[in-house]
């Protein structure tokens, strides 16, 4: 068996979203995404490095030039409409949640393993760095779309905010792409 091997788990692309790096968090619905080793084309979280947040706080002081491994913000179609329910909602836009993609289809999506690849037809890759933990930028975005539902976001969100990836293989995703999930062939850690 590969080191990196497939599964039987597609999801296939449902939503495309691009955020203007002159405005807010909210993305604008678009139909594909040109995606360069430096992300998505002229999208606001693009580049091959970004400056440190408190997420890596840890490991470097703050504004920190480091590798941008959080090109691109992925979530499930599933667990958005579980986030929704849980504030309340009948249903959540994913461009208040600056998504960059919304995939159905992968079960569990939050929780799969770092280093996984979504992989197109056509070779065009990212792979997920790390879940995606809920913060107040959303919640900010749903507050001013549907008042006082905005401070049931992250609380809600826990274990559903989603992934970060990165571009591996540049090239295009279109709304209907079904992306291949492929897991690295490792136990989980046990220290």
């Amino acid at each position: 068996m590969p080191a990196l091997a497939p599964t039987q788990q597609i999801g296939e692309i449902v939503w495309i979203g691009r955020v203007d790096p002159n405005a807010g968090l909210r993305s604008v619905s678009a139909q594909s995404l040109e995606l360069t080793y430096a992300g998505a084309f002229g999208e606001a979280h693009s580049g091959l490095t970004r400056a440190s947040c408190v997420r890596v706080k840890s490991q470097w002081p703050q504004g920190t030039e480091i590798r941008n491994v959080r090109q691109l913000s992925i979530m499930s179609q599933a667990e958005i409409d579980q986030i929704a329910a849980d504030c309340g909602l009948e249903a959540l836009d994913p461009a208040l949640l600056g998504c960059s993609i919304v995939v159905k289809g992968i079960s569990d999506f939050s929780h799969v393993p770092p280093s996984s690849r979504l992989q197109a037809p056509d070779g065009t890759t990212v792979v997920i760095d790390m879940q995606n933990l809920p913060c107040t930028l959303p919640a900010r975005e749903i507050e001013i779309d549907h008042p006082t539902h905005g401070k049931k976001f992250k609380p809600a969100a826990v274990g559903k905010r989603g992934v970060t990836a990165w571009v591996e293989r540049e090239g295009r995703f279109k709304v209907g792409d079904l992306l291949t999930l492929h897991v690295p062939d490792q136990r989980a850690w046990r220290p």
